[in-house]
């Protein structure tokens, strides 16, 4: 029984991330070769390695330690913060914010500011979409 909830979970999760709209499917398939390029092995992007992603703090660019979750919280449907300027920031899912993940100018733009301020450094194309499936699953 546990094993038949795990795989309806998981194929959920699966079924979720890959309604992007045509532009935004469109980036995914761009990353999804970009990821195929750097590694022949590669399928497909996974919304569980998105959230470790996600949730895994670092050393940010600013010294301290930081991941997503602490301008995003854990929870992607509430409002979130800035912890730089206290901002307020719109709930990241896109089931409570429908204009997440739409624009792929803006996408690209967070992506690359946010690998940046929590990593150090841009995410690879299986990160940047590991991420988004995460991010759409909620």
């Amino acid at each position: 029984m546990k094993k038949i909830i795990l795989i309806i979970a998981s194929l959920s999760i699966v079924l979720n991330a890959a309604a992007f709209n045509q532009d935004m499917q469109n980036y995914i398939d761009m990353l999804k070769n970009e990821a195929k390029k750097n590694d022949s092995q590669f399928v497909d992007f996974n919304a569980q390695r998105g959230e470790k992603i996600f949730t895994t703090s670092h050393i940010g660019k600013k010294g301290k330690e930081i991941s997503c979750t602490s301008c995003h919280t854990t929870d992607l449907r509430a409002k979130g913060k800035n912890e730089h300027t206290n901002k307020v920031l719109r709930p990241l899912a896109p089931s409570a914010n429908p204009d997440r993940l739409t624009s792929v100018k803006d996408v690209k733009k967070w992506l690359r500011r946010n690998f940046n301020d929590v990593y150090n450094r841009e995410g690879s194309a299986v990160e940047k979409g590991d991420v988004l499936y995460y991010i759409k699953s909620k």
